[in-house]
């Protein structure tokens, strides 16, 4: 499959009739990681969100190191549509980052293609957890270091040896608001998956 040269459609709520595949891709991360915007910057369709205000119950409770201004947070999933090339279409499906939605993590996984973990560099550990509930459902994952504008920047390398993925798993890093680079990570996190897969019926791609 050709996804780099391929030219996404206009915003349409109607698939291409070339379109023959489809597959669902996880945004994983902790909260206030970017998973709402990356699933915005995205989705060729009008994305839908269950976003509700935070209030003082969550204090104490989720981790929002880094994100002062986090006024909301996802409740159930963020959805949204992503034509990769002529035949295959993504879903996408933002997970919410709190560990109280776990039995979430479980339905949501189901059939899924593979994961993308959002890591945010002011807090990596934050996505230790986020690593180790994807491996436990056995769904491929790519790592994208999403680099806020305030928080430091690393060498790739030295980000792999810090968060420590399996061998072979993608790591690289994008703006969740800038379109080319989140495409890139979407494209190698399919390829790698699809390299490793042998028959794509196994991981995730329907006809």
């Amino acid at each position: 499959m050709d996804f780099a040269t391929w030219t996404p459609p206009h915003e349409s709520a109607y698939l291409a009739p070339t379109v023959r595949r489809s597959a669902k891709i996880l945004i994983v991360g902790p909260a206030g990681v970017g998973k709402t915007t990356f699933v915005d910057t995205m989705s060729e369709i009008q994305p839908l969100h269950t976003e509700e205000s935070l209030t003082a119950a969550s204090e104490g409770v989720d981790d929002l190191r880094g994100t002062p201004a986090k006024t909301t947070t996802t409740v159930a999933l963020d959805f949204g549509r992503r034509t990769l090339n002529e035949q295959l279409v993504l879903y996408l499906f933002g997970t919410p980052g709190q560990q109280r939605f776990n039995y979430l993590w479980r339905t949501l996984a189901r059939g899924a293609l593979g994961a993308m973990v959002l890591v945010d560099t002011r807090r990596p550990d934050a996505s230790f957890d986020v690593m180790d509930r994807v491996e436990q459902l056995e769904v491929p994952y790519a790592i994208a270091v999403n680099a806020f504008d305030t928080a430091p920047r690393y060498p790739a390398e030295e980000l792999r040896e810090a968060m420590d993925p399996p061998p072979g798993t993608p790591l690289g890093i994008c703006d969740a608001r800038d379109e080319p680079s989140c495409n890139r990570m979407l494209i190698t996190l399919v390829e790698n998956v699809l390299a490793g897969a042998g028959t794509t019926k196994e991981h995730g791609v329907s006809a």
